[in-house]
């Protein structure tokens, strides 16, 4: 399969998604024409910076465009206030101006500090996603959600900025570890299980393609879940709807981070796929999907060797009710009351703040007692 282009239709602040191998040789002729003089700022990461960053060097110098580059420290801990202002610092040290790019050059982490970074600099500045991870790729980088995590909470601060250009160069996915790319795939499983039965099926037959390498698969899955993402945020940019869909299994997820302290002992996605697994069975034991399909999202989940119970979490969790705590700090807290995404089956997904706590309580009860 050769490149492909998903369009994010948003008016003034519409933008490309260029998805392919090969993409970060050809950066500077795709970035060239949204520049008043050849000269980008990049934030990246320690571990990106290591493996990529003197090809995306090459890939701007081919078309006479220069770099500075701030290596950040890799890993979730990054995305809070010591590192956000180091990057504004920096950013600002770089005299970046209102007319210049800045490039995030990484996972979601990046992505989401350097967004947030370019969204408050000089009240504005435009951005390119350059995104390295599966999970950024198909997630995080597109939709223009930006932000950084407080103690109290994931992303409770942050703004809407969309990039100017995202470019996903599926051959860096070869450099990823297995865990890391399965946790991305915990976000690609997501759209399917939230409006496309469809895609769950052929993620079904080839998701293993996937895992191996399988390119072609690899572009398949990447522009499938960036043209679900691209249709759900052009209906709704600044989630007062249907993109709140996007958050399936995300209130249990981000719970789960906090119980753990956003490190490495659960990973984002990984999170979400366990997520995922619960909100399918609240939605089962709530009458709203069949029996059968929580178990259907476990065995392929299991298939992957992806984390599916709070069992694979190594460690102690907090109990039932700490969870439920943790989870009504939400963003999805409207008037006090939990907004869970729910499911009919797979493929559709829908809002509700109707859901008793102690059916909540209840399936966290039992996943725990599972451990």
């Amino acid at each position: 399969m050769t490149n492909t282009t998903v369009h994010v239709a948003l008016g003034a602040r519409s933008y490309d998604v260029d998805i392919g191998p090969g993409l970060l040789a050809g950066a500077g002729a795709r970035i060239a024409p949204l520049l008043a003089r050849p000269k980008v700022a990049v934030v990246t990461d320690e571990n990106v910076a290591a493996l990529h960053l003197d090809a995306l060097r090459d890939g701007l110098a081919a078309a006479g465009i220069s770099m500075t580059a701030l290596a950040l420290p890799a890993g979730e801990a990054t995305k809070g206030w010591p590192q956000f202002e180091r990057t504004l610092s920096w950013l600002l040290d770089q005299k970046v101006e209102r007319n210049d790019v800045v490039i995030a050059f990484g996972g979601g982490v990046i992505g989401d500090l350097a967004g947030f970074a370019a969204a408050v600099l000089r009240r504005g500045v435009r951005f390119v996603q350059i995104p390295t991870s599966l999970l950024a790729q198909v997630d995080s980088s597109v939709g223009g959600k930006t932000g950084i995590n407080a103690a109290q909470g994931k992303n409770l601060i942050g703004a809407f900025h969309q990039p100017s250009l995202v470019l996903a160069d599926t051959a860096l996915l070869g450099t990823l570890t297995a865990r890391d790319f399965l946790a991305g795939y915990g976000e690609v499983v997501k759209y399917g299980l939230l409006g496309d039965a469809e895609f769950f099926e052929w993620l079904e037959v080839n998701g293993p393609l996937l895992a191996a390498g399988d390119m072609d698969a690899r572009v398949q899955a990447v522009a499938r879940s960036v043209q679900m993402k691209a249709d759900i945020v052009a209906r709704d940019e600044t989630e007062q709807g249907d993109r709140a869909l996007l958050n399936l299994g995300h209130t249990f997820c981000h719970a789960l981070e906090a119980a753990t302290g956003y490190g490495d002992r659960l990973l984002h996605g990984e999170g979400v796929a366990i997520g995922c697994a619960l909100a399918f069975e609240l939605s089962a034991r709530m009458g709203l999907c069949p029996q059968e399909d929580p178990s259907r999202v476990r065995a392929h989940l299991r298939a992957m060797g992806q984390k599916t119970d709070l069992g694979d979490i190594d460690g102690d969790l907090p109990d039932a009710s700490a969870l439920l705590e943790l989870m009504a700090q939400d963003k999805k807290v409207v008037e006090g009351r939990l907004h869970f995404i729910l499911t009919r089956g797979i493929g559709k997904a829908f809002v509700t703040s109707d859901v008793p706590g102690d059916q909540v309580h209840a399936v966290l009860e039992d996943a725990l007692a599972q451990r």
